[in-house]
């Protein structure tokens, strides 16, 4: 039967957005989506709303604390730099003279973070960051607007706020290099304000702040990620779902240019479409395929207070520190680093001493006891070579899609990547052209 015959057959029933059969079945193929963090659920809520059914594997458990629980909350059409930018290996290099830094590369043998770091250097040229800024502005604004979608459809159960976010200096070489990316925004029709530490005071005078200005980007906005994950993940579960827990991916079966089944711990699963949203452990499962998607795992870690009387109304990204900070509900998420050092598990004591310096040094009124007692989470952002998510279908394949890599932005990024995959999944052309996201660029 076609889709049309099938159509025909069984008229769309559409309620809340979600296009199912009049006798409560699909329309559409059968879809495994492996990885259920917000890259994989966001494209098992687009799927679904397509008539797709969705199987979702997950090497983890339903009440998990990955990535996209733990990160800093922020929706950022701002962050059109990629990772990847002329200056950033000459800084970090700088910054790993300091145990206490923003960035640090655990020394070890490994050819994989050679080739990375190699890859890195060549693509933080001028001419890609100026062909990377306006796809990046582009998926930025798509996914706020993704997340205003969420609102109108479930309420807001997530904690939007639309305040958008401040980039805070307390250098002047700081702020002078924060006025070049404001003129970059404009030139790409995004406001950007330049404020003095008196007028940024007057926006946000909640907190105190020693600063010689800031950049506020009025279209960026935050969220609570726990909550807009489970969210999310109940959104998934009541249109369909089959979850498929605490499975790890083992291998696959392909027959020719098609994948016929992932094998996994608890079995085999087969479908007609696969969608690789996996985050940093994307790389290695794709390594049976001849797909090669380099990444490298990025530690960062964050603390949230929990209740506070002390914290900033707008969230906002110490500049020369390298810490985000974002209000959530009656607290406060304090988050940064970004640790080189493979699959290590644990916390390095360096890496949070230096994020809650960071933090007196522009709030004076912070101090280390605010953090007393507070446990501090650590997570794996999956960095591609040249700090652009790895989307689209693979030339070896022709019913594998890509979707990871989304480094420091992938709950910003989640959702419209999830509506492109589910386009992709759809035979239909993808509303945000994906060229320079070409998961074989490195093939």
């Amino acid at each position: 039967m076609t889709r049309s015959e099938c159509i025909g057959r069984y008229p769309e029933r559409v309620a809340g957005g979600w296009a199912v059969r009049t006798d409560g079945g699909f329309m559409g193929r059968h879809v495994l989506v492996v990885g259920a963090g917000v890259v994989g659920l966001s494209t098992a809520y687009y799927a679904l709303r397509k008539g797709h059914r969705v199987t979702i594997v997950d090497r983890s458990g339903p009440d998990r604390d990955g990535t996209s629980y733990g990160n800093i909350g922020m929706i950022t059409p701002s962050h059109f730099v990629p990772l990847a930018s002329p200056g950033m290996v000459q800084k970090g290099l700088r910054w790993m003279r300091s145990p206490e830094s923003p960035f640090y590369v655990h020394p070890r043998a490994d050819l994989d973070l050679v080739r990375w770091g190699w890859n890195f250097h060549r693509a933080a040229t001028p001419e890609r960051v100026r062909a990377a800024a306006p796809l990046l502005r582009d998926l930025g604004r798509a996914s706020r607007a993704c997340y205003e979608d969420f609102v109108a459809a479930h309420g807001d159960t997530f904690g939007l706020r639309r305040t958008g976010i401040l980039m805070l200096c307390n250098t002047a070489h700081g702020l002078e290099e924060e006025v070049k990316a404001a003129v970059q925004a404009h030139a790409l029709g995004m406001e950007a304000r330049v404020l003095n530490a008196t007028e940024t005071a007057q926006l946000d005078p909640a907190m105190r702040m020693d600063i010689v200005g800031a950049v506020h980007f009025p279209e960026d906005a935050t969220l609570t990620p726990g909550r807009f994950m489970r969210s999310l993940q109940q959104w998934v579960a009541d249109a369909g779902a089959e979850f498929v827990w605490q499975a790890d991916v083992q291998g696959w079966r392909t027959s020719g240019r098609r994948i016929d089944a992932v094998e996994t711990s608890q079995g085999p699963r087969t479908a007609d479409e696969f969608a690789l949203c996996a985050g940093v452990w994307s790389d290695g499962m794709t390594r049976g395929l001849r797909v090669r998607i380099p990444m490298q795992p990025g530690k960062g870690y964050s603390m949230t207070i929990e209740k506070t009387p002390r914290r900033p109304n707008i969230a906002a990204i110490l500049v020369e520190g390298r810490v985000a900070v974002t209000p959530m509900g009656e607290g406060v998420r304090i988050g940064g680093t970004m640790e080189l050092a493979g699959l290590r598990q644990g916390v390095d004591d360096n890496r949070v001493r230096g994020i809650l310096k960071s933090m007196a040094r522009y709030y004076p009124d912070f101090t280390p006891e605010d953090v007393r007692g507070v446990p501090v989470w650590f997570g794996f952002r999956p960095l591609s070579p040249d700090g652009l998510p790895y989307l689209g279908r693979t030339k070896l394949y022709d019913n594998l899609t890509v979707a990871a890599g989304h480094a420091m932005v992938g709950l910003s990024l989640g959702p419209i990547t999830g509506k492109l995959v589910s386009e992709l999944l759809s035979g239909e052309p993808p509303s945000i052209p994906l060229t320079l996201l070409d998961p074989d660029r490195y093939a």
